[in-house]
């Protein structure tokens, strides 16, 4: 009997998971992919789209031609889950009956949640480059900016690509420096956590590259108010960091329907599952994927990958009634731009912070060191998400576990 597998959400998750679902089952399984619009953004696009170096609507492709053959696509909002029923019901009042539910809705953006953030100022002297609109308004803020205090602001964790804002900063420093202007224009970074990162050895690597840029610090610093007509932040502690421009990165939440499904997400409306086999805890035939997830890792497309091997396995198994895969160790990969056309790596999972070395091995691209090859690494990732990451397809030589080899383990301590 064929099995009905509704995903939620065409993104990176919901698609990779459908592409190797359907090769992986065939005929054997009907899948329906569900999202409120038909455009696919490349987000880590977004980052280089302010400046100048990526045209925005290079980024957007069409979500349901991102499928393979046999997959169907629905375009609507998502109403609630009725996990009881095994139904999703949509805004426009149908409902979707499943045997597994696959949650891939990622995170979205709730400015809004921070005291002034879309008041005066927004859009103007105020922006975020975490969203298509926000990346193409900051480009023009940007170009007409030539002296002042640019301030890049985390308001809370957790956020898509934790490493995003520190890539802006270190663009910025190479921008501003390209345009002869760095020497008129004062840096700033302010975070709530306690250093530039939250891994050791990767915050301290960081924290140095900061200061070797000439690009200020200001550390657990937590957003309470973003006062646009005052210009200036004001953390909780009524610490007050002034700005010329603010780039802010919002805080993230869940998908609105996981708030209208009693038990299902946490109370910031990402969804708890196991963090090695990406089972919800809330029915077993629910399974998370990507930013939707509330798992200790983190939201990054390079996670979503690694999950994807991992979730269509645990499916397939699950509707063949056998045990599960519990091999997902919280692998996470990611280019860190630094600027001047180089750019560093980091490579970590659940228990093995950022370390130096190599990757995937002894010979391969250096962790944690900036390098021009990195740089071309992160190029060169925009064409492997729409060819290989999207289809489902295996990267050649990069295992969904985070290899051992090449790195630089510190050695046991003395007991």
């Amino acid at each position: 009997m064929t099995k009905r597998i509704v995903i939620l959400g065409g993104g990176t998750g919901g698609t990779l998971s459908a592409n190797r679902l359907r090769r992986d089952l065939g005929d054997g399984a009907d899948i329906t992919v569900v999202d409120r619009d038909d455009d696919h953004v490349y987000q880590p696009g977004l980052l280089f789209v302010p400046f100048g170096l990526a045209a925005p609507e290079d980024l957007v492709r069409s979500r349901p031609r991102q499928l393979h053959e046999g997959i169907h696509y629905r375009r609507a909002d998502v109403d609630r889950i009725d996990a009881e029923s095994d139904q999703v019901h949509l805004q426009d009042g149908t409902a979707l009956p499943y045997d597994v539910l696959v949650i891939a809705t990622g995170a979205r953006l709730l400015p809004e949640e921070t005291e002034g953030l879309t008041g005066p100022g927004w859009r103007d002297t105020v922006h975020t480059f975490y969203d298509y609109e926000g990346a193409v308004a900051l480009e023009s803020a940007l170009a007409g900016f030539t002296a002042g205090r640019l301030v890049v602001n985390v308001v809370d964790l957790p956020i898509k690509c934790p490493v995003a804002p520190l890539e802006f900063c270190f663009l910025a420093d190479w921008y501003f420096t390209e345009r002869g202007v760095r020497d008129q224009v004062q840096l700033t970074y302010a975070t709530p956590l306690d250093g530039a990162f939250t891994k050791p050895v990767a915050s301290r690597t960081l924290a140095g590259l900061l200061a070797e840029k000439n690009i200020e610090l200001v550390t657990e610093f937590n957003t309470g108010e973003v006062d646009g007509a005052g210009k200036r932040l004001v953390s909780y502690d009524d610490r007050e960091v002034p700005f010329d421009l603010a780039v802010v990165v919002p805080l993230h939440g869940g998908a609105s329907y996981v708030e209208r499904t009693p038990g299902l997400g946490d109370e910031f409306g990402f969804v708890p599952a196991d963090p090695h086999t990406l089972q919800s805890k809330a029915r077993p035939n629910i399974f998370v994927i990507g930013d939707a997830a509330a798992l200790p890792t983190s939201k990054a497309g390079s996670v979503t990958h690694f999950e994807g091997e991992v979730l269509a396995r645990n499916v397939a198994r699950y509707l063949a009634g056998h045990e599960l895969d519990t091999s997902f160790d919280g692998h996470t990969n990611c280019f860190i731009e630094s600027g001047f056309h180089k750019a560093m790596l980091i490579d970590f999972n659940y228990d093995t912070e950022p370390l130096t070395g190599h990757y995937p091995a002894a010979v391969g691209l250096p962790l944690l060191k900036e390098s021009r090859l990195n740089h071309l690494g992160k190029l060169m990732f925009s064409w492997l998400y729409w060819h290989s990451l999207l289809p489902g397809r295996d990267i050649p030589g990069v295992s969904t576990t985070m290899p051992r080899a090449g790195k630089h383990f510190p050695a046991p301590a003395d007991h």
